[in-house]
């Protein structure tokens, strides 16, 4: 089974990755922003791990700025900690992804959402649970942190040791802007050939589905016995397979099928077994 999470499939767009090692990084790469403290930083993205790096950076004393394509930023709001009304629990269930009927079907039916055809699937796993940072960090990026939001990334180039942007807002204007450093926070893309670990020749016989494995309603993949569980099977069970929520389905679901696997041979041994003692 092969449970390997977000680790290998670190996404940066094409447009930043020529950029030397010195002066680009993706964001799952950093656990340390002391070695930023006093220096230009350019962070990309709209999501949880931009905001939290912009917000991270800002107060280690770096000169952040935050470039992002989304027009406005979303954060999750606290926890209130007050009891909600049995409307309001009917209206809004609660669940691991967050309250709503549509969370709750991707949450607590990833079976049922492995029935729906390819084409649904993969558009609802594309557009559900989009960016959006925590709480927490709102009023820092709010207040604190220059943003260019509505803004996509055109060229990436190095002059005078620094990194220089060329970017575009959504009416076609251009601008360039410089850092000495850019953190691409800029998400994962699951990508077979990345998973270097596994020969070639077993990696060209997987059958995919939108660049991730096509996956049985056991996890098993095409070739028999190699089950994918985690982000790599989100195209097949749903956007909750993209957090740790999703694990106890991915748990149930792969020991189930294991312990069938593992009868029927144990079943066949014992036949073999019979057959040649007569």
């Amino acid at each position: 089974m092969l449970a390997v999470g977000i680790t290998h499939f670190d996404y940066v767009p094409e447009n930043l990755a020529s950029l030397p090692a010195e002066f680009l990084s993706h964001s799952s790469r950093h656990h340390d922003v002391e070695q930023f403290r006093g220096r230009e930083v350019i962070v990309i993205g709209g999501g949880s791990s931009a905001l939290d790096w912009a917000a991270l950076l800002y107060e280690a004393g770096a000169y952040v700025q935050l470039v992002a394509r989304q027009g406005a930023l979303k954060f999750h709001g606290k926890l209130t900690g007050k009891e909600r009304s049995l409307w309001e629990r009917i209206q809004r269930p609660q669940t691991g992804l967050g309250p709503g009927w549509r969370s709750s079907f991707y949450a607590n039916a990833p079976a049922a959402f492995h029935r729906l055809p390819d084409n649904l699937r993969l558009e609802i796993v594309k557009k559900t649970l989009g960016p959006s940072g925590g709480w927490f960090v709102k009023d820092t990026v709010t207040n604190h942190v220059p943003k260019l939001l509505g803004h996509t990334v055109q060229r990436a180039e190095l002059k005078d040791g620094k990194v220089c942007l060329k970017v575009r807002a959504e009416d076609g204007a251009e601008r360039e802007i410089r850092a000495d450093h850019v953190i691409a926070a800029t998400g994962y893309r699951v990508d077979l050939e990345r998973l270097t670990f596994v020969s070639s020749a077993i990696r060209s016989k997987i059958a995919t589905l939108g660049g991730t494995p096509a996956l049985s309603s056991t996890c098993e993949s095409s070739i028999p016995g190699l089950y994918f569980v985690g982000i790599a099977a989100a195209n097949s069970f749903g956007p909750v397979m993209r957090f740790a929520f999703g694990a106890d389905f991915a748990a149930r679901t792969v020991t189930k099928a294991l312990g069938k696997s593992l009868s029927r041979r144990a079943e066949s041994v014992a036949v073999g077994s019979v057959v040649t003692a007569k």
